[in-house]
């Protein structure tokens, strides 16, 4: 027994020697630069925090994950002069915002950066350093951590994780679990989906009845066929935020440098707001939030001018919730037979001499943006807001158009090719680049493997050089039509959102699929440990 006991021993110990003489940086993302040197820096209850009180936070954050990890109860303080022996935060005007740098040296640990942000994406690398570059004694209470520099900043200033809460509600839980991820990986949007034809998860206080009614189905559409499934689950499902519970996540989002962009589809994908209020809609009918998935029954008359002050309303409360510049209105996938077929959107339409649907939804959509700009806001929306035909169900002479989408929008893109993404960027729009076929979480991993996923570059091959910097990032979906449960959703996110961050901060040239699927493995008993049912690596790959 003894023997065994002492073999086991050994094992653990050569398993930690390996582990920190390793040349890898098991850091995801993968930091810009990084040198490791010969020596070691140890870490113990001895060990001083120093901090300016801009680095209060960051100098906090790590400070408790010692304690909580390690049991390593670690001091803090501002303005001391020791050197040996210290974590040092500090300020450094040279620096990027977001970027850092990190020095594990001669007996201390330095982190400078601009601002909080660098300094809190430089502990989240520190955390990972620390899972997977170190030898932890639990007897002597000290963390060994091989010595290494780091030079780090994002390639984008947009890197987001959209997640559809309108089709499946999943609630305060997992949003703040999703949020904690992010903030390990520097992810620093997340991007709120929580209106659309099957749910309203938004308390709006001037029309109570988008929740009383918008938030609850009778039924859900499901089955191995999809969206040409004739089963229902034959339950209910419903559930929404309140406002003081918006306000919370929002708190717990920005404490983590994340940005909630919240997303209020318009013009369409509104059936479950027509539900609540039938005079919403063009038709006028009295519809109930749709137990299908797929483009809803209805759309926004956007000739009524109840409507634009019901919109105008709703954008109220909504700016008054969240700090973000931007909002987002979707604006996708708008059926125009609605409005064709409507006597008071034709008379409107000709008022305003708009000879087509799209030029009707880009009028309407710049409306949308002057009210926005009027508050201080920045609108934003999926690539169809510009007039394009994306969609076999759209006349192509329905969506020519002459009017030019406000100059100010974000276009999100995520359907079209390279000359589409070219018109946008060479008429000036920042871009968000989304396109589904790399970025749509809801796609099985036989459709959109892990190696996919990762060789995604937000700026194409193929777009003039001049364009780049109108790339400002990337966006992962998850779109929530066939993940009715947090296991499902777990399992579609982890371990594809780690890529996504990577392609979001690391530079293109420093990409390495192999050196990321390495890492990975680190953030792997994260995700164990944390009860996160992620895809294993049997899963993530196309099967043969």
């Amino acid at each position: 027994m003894k023997n065994k006991s002492f073999l086991l021993f050994i094992s653990l110990l050569f398993i930690h020697i390996l582990t920190i003489n390793s040349q890898d940086i098991n850091i995801i993302p993968k930091p810009q630069e990084f040198s490791f040197d010969k020596g070691n820096v140890v870490i113990n209850e001895n060990t001083i925090i120093i901090h300016t009180s801009e680095s209060n936070a960051s100098a906090k954050t790590l400070q408790n994950y010692f304690k909580d990890v390690y049991e390593l109860d670690i001091k803090s303080t501002e303005f001391q002069s020791l050197k040996k022996n210290s974590i040092h935060f500090k300020m450094d005007e040279s620096i990027v915002n977001e970027g850092y740098e990190l020095s594990i040296s001669d007996g201390e640990i330095t982190i400078c950066a601009l601002n909080d942000k660098g300094w809190f994406y430089a502990v989240q690398s520190l955390i990972q350093y620390c899972s997977s570059n170190s030898y932890f004694s639990k007897y002597e209470k000290s963390i060994k951590l091989k010595e290494v520099t780091i030079k780090d900043a994002p390639r984008f200033k947009w890197r987001a994780f959209m997640l559809d809460e309108a089709r499946h509600f999943k609630g305060m839980q997992q949003v703040k679990m999703l949020l904690d991820e992010m903030a390990l990986l520097k992810m620093n949007v997340f991007h709120w989906h929580l209106v659309d034809d099957q749910g309203w998860r938004i308390e709006i206080k001037k029309y109570p009845k988008l929740t009383q009614i918008g938030s609850k189905r009778k039924s859900t559409q499901i089955g191995p066929l999809q969206w040409e499934s004739p089963i229902q689950s034959a339950e209910p499902h419903e559930g929404f935020y309140t406002q003081d519970q918006i306000k919370e996540i929002i708190k717990y989002a920005s404490d983590r440098h994340i940005t909630i962009v919240p997303e209020i589809e318009m013009p369409g994908h509104s059936t479950a707001a027509i539900a609540s209020y039938s005079w919403l809609g063009t038709s006028k009918e009295e519809i109930e939030v749709p137990i299908k998935f797929g483009v809803g029954k209805d759309v926004y008359d956007v000739s009524n001018p109840k409507v634009i002050q019901f919109l105008t309303d709703v954008l109220d409360e909504v700016m008054a919730l969240f700090p973000s510049e931007v909002i987002h209105i979707g604006g996708d996938e708008v059926k125009y037979n609605h409005w064709k077929n409507s006597a008071a959107v034709k008379t409107y339409m000709k008022e305003k001499n708009l000879k087509t649907p799209a030029d009707l939804q880009v009028y309407f959509t710049n409306n949308i943006s002057n009210y926005l700009q009027g508050k201080g806001k920045r609108m934003m929306g999926w690539n169809e807001i510009m007039g394009h035909n994306l969609h076999f169900y759209q006349d192509k002479k329905d969506t020519e158009t002459t009017q030019k989408l406000a100059k100010e929008t974000i276009v999100h893109f995520w359907k079209g090719d390279n000359e589409l993404l070219t018109t946008a960027a060479s008429n000036g729009y920042e871009i968000v680049n989304s396109l589904h076929s790399y970025t749509y979480l809801d796609y099985t991993y036989n459709v959109l493997p892990l190696s996919k996923a990762y060789s995604f570059d937000p700026v194409p091959e193929k777009l003039d050089v001049k364009y780049h910097d109108k790339i400002i990032g990337l966006g992962a979906q998850m779109w929530g039509e066939w993940i009715p449960t947090n296991g499902e959703m777990h399992f579609k996110v982890f371990p594809r959102i780690a890529a996504y961050a990577e392609i979001g901060w690391t530079r293109k040239e420093n990409k390495d699929f192999a050196a990321f699927t390495s890492a990975l493995k680190h953030l792997q008993k994260r995700w164990t440990a944390k009860g996160i049912y992620f895809a294993t690596d049997e899963f993530v790959e196309k099967k043969k």
